[in-house]
């Protein structure tokens, strides 16, 4: 089966290495060089360590350490507030956490996708090659050059902004940003081939044209750091480069997939950063993705496979992004109202211990074996989709 995966980041890769250990021809059409890739510290946690050790990530090689536990202190004072242990975590989730650098996994991923020595065919990526629409029918891609790409499966991992969830459930459904008082913000959809001229010369409604990694002068930062413990302002001196990051998210949509078009990792469920999980349930996406997929030999199978896909992957993501978008500070009243329907059985969290049992204790490979053994009793992993131990 061809395979197209719009966005080589994190969740795109760990797609392509999942399809591609299942028996697949993969191409990945990513937007950008990747020769300035951003991004500071990633938690990969143990739900996601389980298998990509065994799929051959070597977490020394790539610089990755071992998480102790996470110390909770006063912004003011820097006086320990509480302490979450993770000493214990590989003995009780079978890996520990583990804290690397973004650039850094990102980079183990692409060599397991791409390398010639591993498994399946070796993932092809196409750079500078953004995405414009998607057609879940043929199915296809339309790349921003115009030229258009026909494939058995079209797979978006072109995170937040994809325009593939509008395609999917026929309306749109944009992340929300946080909003300030007094702004406003105007969106305008041009067609294709049209240019925006700016003069910046209106008096009531002057427009700036804007940047999704705008530097930031340092001072603003300061300023909204005033008054927190002198060792943290001096900690963002340091700094040499700041750029704006903006923090999305977005309810859980109804589903992830219609015809041959499919979703995964942000493209799918946009969350903030408050879990910690965003990377992790991406990389869950994409393995699940890959296995139910394993045994297609042709287009007329793709659709049935998608729907146990999304049965495996849809209320867990959903969950952890309720959880994520939410923080730890919410009513456990609103949480387990915004919950209800997502856990299939499981309890609410009703502290931080419970939530990182949620998130670590959850399997998605015994879930994906389950489901399509149930599916298919002669359906076993593929040959090879591990390494030898």
């Amino acid at each position: 089966m061809n395979v197209i995966i719009a966005g080589a980041g994190i969740s795109g890769l760990a797609t392509a290495i999942s399809l591609r250990r299942s028996g697949h021809r993969v191409t990945i059409y990513e937007r950008s060089s990747l020769k300035n890739e951003v991004g500071a510290a990633i938690n990969v946690p143990p739900n996601i360590t389980r298998f990509l050790i065994p799929w051959g990530l070597d977490p020394i090689k790539y610089g990755f350490v071992v998480s102790k536990g996470v110390y909770f202190v006063s912004p003011t004072t820097l006086a320990e507030l509480g302490y979450h242990d993770h000493s214990h975590d590989a003995e009780t989730f079978g890996q520990p956490l583990y804290y690397a650098h973004r650039v850094d996994l990102h980079e183990s991923l692409k060599k397991m996708a791409t390398d010639p020595d591993g498994p399946g065919i070796p993932v092809t990526i196409h750079l500078k090659s953004g995405v414009s629409s998607y057609d879940p029918n043929i199915p296809s891609i339309t790349l921003q050059d115009g030229k258009v790409i026909t494939a058995d499966l079209v797979v978006a991992s072109d995170g937040v902004n994809s325009d593939a969830p509008e395609v999917i459930l026929g309306e749109t459904s944009h992340p929300e940003i946080q909003k300030r008082n007094g702004s406003i913000r105007i969106i305008s959809v041009m067609a294709a081939g049209c240019l925006l001229i700016q003069r910046n010369r209106g008096d009531s409604f002057p427009t700036i044209v804007g940047n999704w990694h705008a530097a930031v002068d340092k001072s603003e930062i300061l300023e909204l750091f005033a008054g927190y413990h002198p060792d943290l302002l001096a900690v963002i001196n340091k700094a040499t480069e700041v750029k704006r990051w903006p923090l999305l998210y977005r309810p859980p949509i109804r589903t992830w997939h219609k015809g041959k078009l499919v979703l995964t990792g942000d493209a799918a469920h946009p969350m903030l950063p408050h879990y910690a999980q965003g990377g992790a349930q991406g990389i869950e996406d994409g393995l699940a993705l890959g296995l139910v997929m394993h045994g297609v030999t042709d287009a007329s199978q793709i659709e049935e496979r998608l729907v146990i896909y999304e049965k495996i992957r849809r209320n867990r993501a959903a969950s952890i992004q309720v959880l994520s978008n939410f923080g730890y500070d919410e009513s456990h009243e609103t949480i387990a109202k915004e919950l209800s329907g997502l856990l299939e059985g499981r309890a609410v969290p009703t502290n931080l211990n419970e939530r990182v049992d949620l998130a670590y204790s959850e399997d998605v490979l015994q879930r994906t074996v389950q489901l399509m053994t149930e599916f298919d009793p002669s359906w076993k992993l593929p040959e090879g989709f591990f390494l030898p131990e």
